[in-house]
């Protein structure tokens, strides 16, 4: 139905939730050998018609409904088919067609590929989060996505009976790669919640279909710990957490409520996305073969090589260290669409930069130490951001990420550091005591006047904490503060 709209074009936009509509769409997209563009519903306005205009996209799959509860107009968007008005059009005999086709044709006839097709052609270009600045185009081939699921395969059992919640947004890459194309190779059903933070309809669907598998982030998982019975979630035999920290007090928590303690991945829509994973131990004739380290974020996934470089010399570093984490593999990128010069600085011969600083035991498990970019220089130090919340966290006794650090400049310093803190959730005084009675060195404390009450803390719609959106209520905080002294 969409092959004569889409005929010359060869970047579609598709702008839905997860669910089967959403599905279908990438799906379509795929066998008519054109790329798909899933654009971010949590984006702003002007962050989405850059990745239009950027991407050259003139027509976007979308659905009425889905239009009207986000309040989007649908002449924002070029080019609109509305998936209610493909459906009209389908009729039995249409269906049937399908059916018999699906069923006795050659797999070479079903797809549209032309002759010179390559799998190292562009499949999927997908936006990043922009959580430290403008969203970048990241494209993803064909043998990109299938060898990082290839490689998840390999060390992750699914079984035929196994059923997925799906409920990571499709625009993610965490959420195309692993709730659409790993069901679909791995040949087992999904089941689509379109909105992640709906905590009662994932209890509802995780529980009436009996999924046995999940794949979110911590702050859902948060979310769920407090909203689902702990009937729901009963038939669960594995769940994967990554895009950011999982912490070991919320895997408790929720092994205490639901019976299963989640395990943490890594990764980043460079790599389609999957770096590393934790999987379940498993027994062997010699014994049991460890599979998960809490704390760490488990084994670099299959035909992905790596290497822990210094951060000033770029020089390997022995077992165990800390520094800044390359990997090289099928998986990684094409590059920047558009933006040679972002591609360059993060790709070389191959390798690729993840910007996150890590250490790599002497069992091969991988820990995130922190991004590169959520360190402050300090006097000279390199402070690290994540070790600063999780003394807070611990010291608050809590699994809920009430708080987050940032910095902004300081003319003698180079940087200071702000802490933001839910002000419904924790009290400033008891903070800051947490703080002072803590381990850390004094450069790691900020000013009582840097610790900055907040609704919530920022996130985006993929989980992650909005960087960018937190150094800008700190600069405007502390700007505010130096005016009013």
């Amino acid at each position: 139905k969409l092959e004569q709209t889409v005929k010359n074009q060869q970047n579609i936009g598709i702008f839905l939730p997860s669910s089967v509509g959403g599905a279908l769409a990438n799906l379509a997209v795929a066998l008519l050998n054109k790329t798909s563009v899933n654009l971010s519903y949590t984006a702003s306005e002007s962050d989405r018609q850059y990745m239009i205009e950027t991407a050259e996209i003139q027509t976007v799959l979308t659905s009425r409904i889905f239009l009207k509860k986000l309040e989007v107009e649908a002449d924002t968007l070029p080019g609109v088919v509305l998936i209610e008005d493909i459906l009209k059009t389908v009729t039995s005999g249409d269906k049937t067609r399908a059916m018999l086709k699906a069923l006795f044709l050659p797999r070479r006839v079903l797809a549209h590929r032309p002759n010179d097709f390559s799998a190292d052609q562009t499949a999927t270009i997908l936006f990043s989060s922009g959580s430290s600045g403008r969203p970048k185009g990241v494209q993803l081939s064909h043998h990109n996505i299938l060898s990082n699921m290839e490689g998840a395969l390999e060390v992750f059992r699914v079984y035929k009976d196994d059923r997925l919640c799906g409920l990571l947004p499709i625009f993610h890459s965490f959420g195309l790669s692993c709730t659409l194309w790993l069901p679909i190779l791995a040949g087992v059903g999904v089941s689509f919640v379109p909105n992640p933070l709906d905590a009662k309809s994932v209890g509802d669907m995780v529980r009436k279909d009996r999924c046995t598998l999940l794949f979110a982030t911590p702050t859902f998982l948060q979310n769920y710990l407090r909203r689902c019975e702990a009937e729901d979630f009963k038939s669960l035999r594995f769940i994967i957490a990554g895009a950011e920290k999982l912490k070991t007090e919320m895997i408790d928590a929720f092994e205490e409520k639901f019976g299963i303690r989640p395990c943490e991945g890594y990764g980043a829509t460079e790599c389609s996305p999957l770096i590393a994973l934790n999987v379940p131990d498993a027994k062997t004739d010699t014994g049991r073969q460890v599979g998960t380290k809490e704390g760490t974020v488990g084994h670099t996934v299959c035909g992905l090589a790596f290497k822990v470089l210094d951060v000033e010399t770029g020089q390997p570093l022995p077992t165990g260290e800390q520094g800044l984490l390359h990997v090289k593999g099928p998986n990684v990128m094409k590059g920047y669409l558009k933006l040679p010069d972002k591609t360059e600085q993060v790709l070389h011969d191959g390798w690729y930069n993840t910007g996150d600083i890590v250490s790599v035991d002497a069992d091969g498990f991988v820990t995130i130490c922190d991004r590169l970019s959520r360190f402050s220089k300090i006097g000279g130090e390199m402070i690290p951001h994540m070790t600063i919340e999780e003394t807070i966290i611990k010291g608050l006794g809590t699994a809920e990420s009430v708080v987050a650090v940032t910095s902004v400049s300081d003319e003698k310093k180079g940087e200071q550091l702000v802490i933001l803190y839910d002000k419904e959730k924790v009290d400033p005084d008891t903070l800051y005591s947490v703080l002072a009675e803590s381990d850390l060195p004094k450069l790691y404390i900020p000013k009582k006047e840097n610790l900055i009450a907040v609704d919530e803390i920022p996130h985006l719609g993929s989980g992650k904490v909005d960087l960018m959106k937190l150094r800008q209520i700190a600069k405007e905080r502390i700007a505010k503060n130096e005016t009013s002294d």
